[in-house]
């Protein structure tokens, strides 16, 4: 399986606690779930945390390498939010609905601020300062060439407040014998200021904004294009398993997978005293781990450590000092 990339720490949490979160018997959004899986809570000047979930959103996917992307940001329910609760006479928003076809980035911002109605109206301007100053953060992040400014774009969850976004996977071209995946959106969220308080008794206000990512759909497009190329699934990224044909050799093979790990190599074991070797050698095929490290008596005795390709199934013993060294090489070049 290739490898997912480095992703920074922030955005591992964002994507781990999707998979660590069970699901729930309400998963009917357009990602996987109705609730966010990284948020940002509290009272902050306008845009610096909205410009901040963008930018994670851009670092998981770019981190799994699935290929060009897009995320197309606008605000829920543009109509409603500027006549019902900004007080913007319905003219006016009429006027913002004439953009609703239209889609950019700063560029469109800067058309709307030249448009004479809106420029005029108080409210609609504070609006699209807010949005000249989210491109400013997102251009300063580097990522403003991944957002699109889309009106057209709408959430189905109600409670959304002010900015949404969605990230979607651009089409290439499909190579022979490939299909396209059309999977929807793999990436969505936007700002909730008032759900909170729906939950409080005394009905504060905790202004929030957050974002999800769909686990499921990112599993199933790495699954498919893995398929197509014919590679195996794997469960697990181990690199090196580390195996005895002996009994009460837990402690050599505890010492062996020490030095492993010491050196960032990916390894593991049976958490079984006295596992038969068998045993140890059908996990390694059934998981795909890619190499086995054998210790028993007579390579204790003799100073040496063999290593086998679980693929080939050939074994070379090498001096045990060594071995790191020829984990590693054998690793890079696979």
């Amino acid at each position: 399986m290739p490898l997912l990339g480095l992703l920074p720490r922030r955005a591992w949490a964002a994507l781990l606690s999707q998979l660590l979160r069970p699901p729930c018997a309400s998963c009917t959004g357009a990602v996987r779930c109705q609730s966010q899986d990284f948020d940002i809570a509290g009272q902050f000047d306008p845009m610096i945390p909205d410009a901040e979930c963008l930018k994670i959103i851009c670092e998981i996917l770019s981190g799994l390498q699935l290929g060009d992307f897009l995320i197309k940001m606008a605000w829920k329910d543009v109509r409603h939010e500027m006549v019902a609760k900004k007080g913007l006479a319905p003219e006016v928003a009429d006027r913002i609905g004439d953009y609703v076809q239209c889609h950019g980035g700063v560029s469109l911002v800067e058309q709307m601020f030249q448009d004479p109605r809106l420029s005029q109206n108080k409210q609609a301007l504070e609006g699209l300062e807010d949005l000249k100053l989210l491109f400013e953060y997102l251009t300063l992040f580097g990522i403003a060439e991944k957002i699109s400014f889309d009106l057209s774009l709408a959430r189905g969850l109600d409670y959304y407040t002010g900015v949404i976004y969605e990230a979607v996977l651009l089409q290439t071209p499909t190579q022979a014998g490939e299909e396209p995946l059309n999977v929807g959106s793999v990436a969505a969220g936007g700002r909730y200021d008032g759900l909170v308080g729906m939950f409080d008794p005394k009905g504060h206000k905790v202004p929030c904004v957050g974002l999800s990512i769909g686990v499921e759909r990112i599993f199933y497009i790495v699954e498919q294009r893995m398929k197509t190329k014919g590679e195996k699934v794997r469960t697990t990224e181990t690199q090196v398993f580390v195996a005895t044909p002996q009994k009460n050799f837990l402690q050599e093979r505890l010492k062996l997978i020490t030095e492993l790990w010491d050196a960032g190599i990916k390894a593991e074991m049976l958490y079984k005293n006295n596992p038969k070797l068998l045993t140890q050698l059908h996990y390694c095929e059934s998981t795909g781990i890619p190499l086995v490290v054998i210790i028993g008596e007579q390579e204790l005795k003799e100073g040496i450590i063999k290593i086998r390709s679980v693929a080939s199934r050939e074994e070379v013993a090498i001096k045990r000092e060594n071995l790191v060294a020829e984990i590693q090489k054998r690793l890079s070049e696979s």
